[in-house]
């Protein structure tokens, strides 16, 4: 299918789906395969392909102003290594984290987390997060706004084999 990478087996059909599906993902296989000027059936078997190797997720997003969590801060923290799988398994259990992941350093790990007020980030930051043993907040900064996030990334068009000029 994909000319441009061949570990990927993504084609022209598969990113139109795709960009319909990011305008909607609660639309039809009809009305996509009415949009993209393809068959239902196969709108249908491309959407299961794409879920079932893990190259789209439907699934909610939820949007964390809504619930009032107007503050995000992306934090910085050491670990410990001896009790990195205990510690990992705290931050994960934290609701306010929205995203974990490894720093570059063998000890590094960063997070985002997201806050009601300048209270509870202020007790999080200072309290909570040190309260781990193995842990130390190395630095953090205020995220006044987000451009992008996650949900909103999408592969350039050559990922699915097409060329420049085709989008």
């Amino acid at each position: 299918m994909s000319k441009t990478n061949p570990f990927l087996p993504f084609d022209d059909l598969d990113y139109r789906i795709v960009c319909e599906l990011r305008k909607n993902a609660r639309a039809s296989a009809s009305d996509i395969a009415r949009n993209v000027n393809a068959h239902e059936r196969n709108v249908r078997k491309r959407i299961d392909r794409l879920v079932e190797l893990g190259a789209i997720r439907l699934t909610a997003v939820v949007d964390p102003k809504v619930f009032g969590y107007g503050i995000s801060v992306d934090i910085f923290l050491e670990i410990a290594p001896d009790n990195e799988e205990e510690i990992l398994a705290s931050l994960m259990a934290m609701p306010k984290i929205t995203y974990l992941a490894y720093g570059q350093g063998t000890s590094d790990i960063s997070i985002e987390a997201r806050f009601k007020d300048n209270e509870e980030m202020h007790t999080f930051l200072r309290h909570t997060l040190p309260g781990i043993p193995g842990v130390k907040v190395t630095g953090y900064a205020l995220v006044p706004g987000i451009l992008r996030n996650i949900d909103e990334w999408m592969p350039p068009p050559e990922d699915f084999g097409m060329s420049r000029d085709s989008d």
